[in-house]
């Protein structure tokens, strides 16, 4: 009896720090803490840069079009934006404008087929912008989905070992089980704070891409709109 009380106390006098937990807690339950914070800090570097990346590709969509509608020659415009890096409706417009360009100087003489160029050029140039915009999410999703999983896979070992411990001291004095099964139910706790930020952010992510994807696709349309008149009325 002297032995079990003597357990108790010490059980009692256990320290239940985060830290401590994580550091008492077997090699396997450590090893998935360790990949769950790394994930969840991931997942928060991917937000804060799509966040930042979002939001100045809009800022540049809407500079764009002002400029495009102002009336501005394409020629005028294809010149000024042709020598430097381009993103967005930008890069669309020098890949159209560049293919345009291209055929008239090797005397192109079908409308259909310069047509037809124009065209996959801006789904080239609009494919590689939504990878660009993209790039990353799919990471949000998988810690969305999996890191639930991978935490309750910790806290099943962390239980089984607290048990093999609990059967080693004889004892079901609920202060020797429970650091043990505090530390379990840690991993479960960190695979709930990496999930629930990265599903919520994956979310909002995938719609901003969506609206800015919708954007794209629209100004290459116009923009194939209006080369094609261009075509027809160079005939």
């Amino acid at each position: 009896m002297a032995d079990v009380t003597q357990l108790g106390l010490e059980a009692v006098a256990h320290d239940t720090s985060l830290f401590s937990l994580f550091w008492q807690a077997g090699i396997i339950v450590k090893i998935v803490m360790i990949g769950l914070l790394v994930a969840s800090v991931w997942c928060w570097a991917i937000i804060v840069d799509k966040t930042l990346l979002y939001g100045r590709t809009k800022r540049q969509l809407n500079k764009f079009e002002q400029v495009f509608w102002s009336g501005q020659s394409l020629e005028e415009l294809y010149q000024t934006l042709s020598d430097r890096p381009t993103t967005g409706m930008a890069s669309l417009f020098v890949g159209a404008m560049k293919e345009w360009k291209r055929s008239f100087e090797r005397g192109a003489n079908s409308a259909i087929g310069l047509q037809t160029r124009i065209d996959k050029t801006l789904d080239v140039a609009l494919a590689r912008e939504m990878e660009r915009l993209e790039r990353r999410l799919l990471f949000l999703a998988t810690v969305g989905s999996a890191a639930p999983f991978i935490g309750l896979f910790g806290t099943v070992v962390g239980i089984m070992t607290s048990f093999q411990a609990i059967a080693g001291s004889k004892s079901t004095n609920l202060a020797v089980v429970a650091p043990g099964i505090a530390e379990a139910l840690l991993a479960t706790a960190l695979g709930l704070l990496a999930a629930i930020p990265a599903v919520i952010a994956y979310n909002k992510l995938s719609a901003d891409a969506g609206k800015i994807g919708l954007r794209l696709e629209s100004f290459a349309d116009e923009f194939s709109a209006i080369l094609s008149r261009q075509i027809d009325g160079g005939k």
